[in-house]
């Protein structure tokens, strides 16, 4: 079989050489502009046009990321891009959702325990015993229960706090109060303190964190994107926090990346910034699963991580 490999940041000899080496009988080669030969499987992060239209003898595209929102932006504006009967698999876990974990527990513990606050009155050499948060009401609401947030459920789950997640549709997690669909959004949001959001990025869901959303948290709540920038309308979160209804926000994405350097981001003290490094493909994991991916297209068999192109994820 014929493996054909692009992604605009990865080394491709690394990713080539190793997908070979687990896939031995298959010919594994980078893409580059010109390639029209022959492709059973696209290895892909924001392709380009050019590598897969036409292509009418793909089995299958995999994602080199968790999000596919480069893709389908792609099949919105090129529908032919993909033979219909062409599936589009993305990475579900391959380390990330340890890395989603670390990245949240940080930052929860850091605002549980007022860390942030402390680091503050350091700048003022104020010397303060700050009152602690209860436990018991320092509600953590996720937005988004695929496996990355069902994992950073979990994890905020063993650390006592209360967990809540919202989704599109009903959820069953031990020890996880599930809402689900527009009309349960409202009782989601009421009562929860720190709102993580691991949602897929889709038509439905841009711009969903706003000051009307923020408005309905508890006061002085805490926000971390680790999803999209897109999800969050930035100068309703200015709005948000200069109004003192959000009291912290932790960023690892942005609409535009890199963030212009001139952004009120980075200047605000309340916002935390990281470079869209949350949690990162890491490449021998990723390679197994999609070598194994790729095995069991070959034995007729549907891996796990296919997306629905008419709900975005």
């Amino acid at each position: 079989m014929d493996i054909i490999f692009y992604h605009s940041s990865f080394h491709p000899q690394k990713w080539v050489e190793g997908l070979q080496a687990l896939l031995p009988d298959a010919r594994v080669r980078q893409w580059t502009p010109g390639d029209k030969q022959h492709a059973d499987y696209a290895l892909v992060r924001q392709p380009p046009e050019e590598m897969l239209k036409g292509r009418r003898d793909l089995k299958a595209v995999f994602a080199l990321g968790a999000g596919v929102d480069d893709i389908l932006s792609q099949l919105r504006q090129h529908p032919d891009l993909l033979a219909p009967n062409v599936p589009l698999f993305r990475l579900e876990d391959t380390g990330m959702a340890l890395q989603m974990q670390e990245y949240a527990l940080y930052h929860v513990l850091g605002w549980f325990r007022r860390f942030t606050d402390y680091q503050q009155q350091k700048q003022q050499a104020c010397w303060q015993h700050l009152p602690a948060y209860p436990r018991e009401s320092f509600t953590i609401g996720i937005l988004g229960a695929g496996v990355l947030g069902r994992s950073v459920a979990e994890c905020m789950k063993a650390w006592g706090f209360p967990v809540r997640c919202w989704s599109r549709t009903p959820k069953a997690m031990s020890g996880v109060t599930s809402f689900y669909g527009n009309d349960q959004l409202p009782d989601f949001l009421s009562g929860t303190q720190v709102l993580i959001n691991l949602l897929p990025n889709t038509p439905q869901t841009v711009g969903i964190i706003n000051r009307e959303l923020m408005s309905q948290l508890k006061s002085q709540a805490f926000i971390l994107n680790l999803a999209r920038g897109a999800h969050l309308v930035e100068e309703d979160l200015l709005a948000a926090l200069d109004a003192g209804e959000v009291k912290a926000a932790a960023l690892d994405v942005f609409v535009t990346e890199p963030l212009d350097q001139q952004h009120p981001f980075w200047q605000h003290p309340d916002i935390a910034i990281t470079p869209h490094n949350a949690a990162v493909t890491l490449p021998e994991e990723a390679m197994r699963y999609i070598a194994a991916g790729i095995a069991q297209c070959e034995k007729g068999e549907t891996p796990a991580g296919r997306v629905d192109l008419s709900r975005g994820y």
